[in-house]
């Protein structure tokens, strides 16, 4: 496990923290995420050498903490930037306490994210190993 590495790439969780709450549109924050995991896979795969799944699975819990932190912080601020987030908030379970759904929903995301980054480092590793031996051939 390497853990600077895994803080080092948690700052992209911080990044998008901040940059989801201001200025990025719930619509198109899947594709920034796509661009930061294959970022990180390849990394991961390009500086670890071993548990490459454990590895993508930690960065995108540490990005939960990033995540869910700045977004509970600032509330108000991510609430006004996405009404239809405030609309979808109204019609779920804990519609009456937004910032504890936050709470509950945030680990939630970073285990489902961290199966799928975990995953992409996995594979990653997998081509990037490969192409190495064949380098080395």
């Amino acid at each position: 496990m390497n853990i600077k590495l895994i803080f080092q790439l948690s700052l992209f969780g911080l990044a998008m923290a901040i940059a989801t709450v201001f200025w990025i549109p719930l619509n198109y924050e899947p594709f920034f995420w796509l661009v930061i995991f294959f970022i990180c896979a390849y990394l991961i795969a390009k500086k670890c050498f071993e548990k490459y799944f454990l590895n993508g699975f930690l960065v995108s819990l540490v990005n939960c903490i990033w995540i869910t932190a700045a977004h509970l912080i600032l509330f108000h601020n991510y609430i006004i930037h996405h009404p239809r987030v405030a609309k979808m908030m109204i019609k779920m379970p804990m519609h009456r306490s937004p910032r504890l759904l936050m709470l509950v929903a945030g680990p939630i995301i970073g285990i489902l994210s961290g199966i799928l980054l975990g995953l992409f480092s996995f594979m990653a590793s997998r081509m990037i190993r490969k192409k190495l031996t064949m380098i080395d051939k």
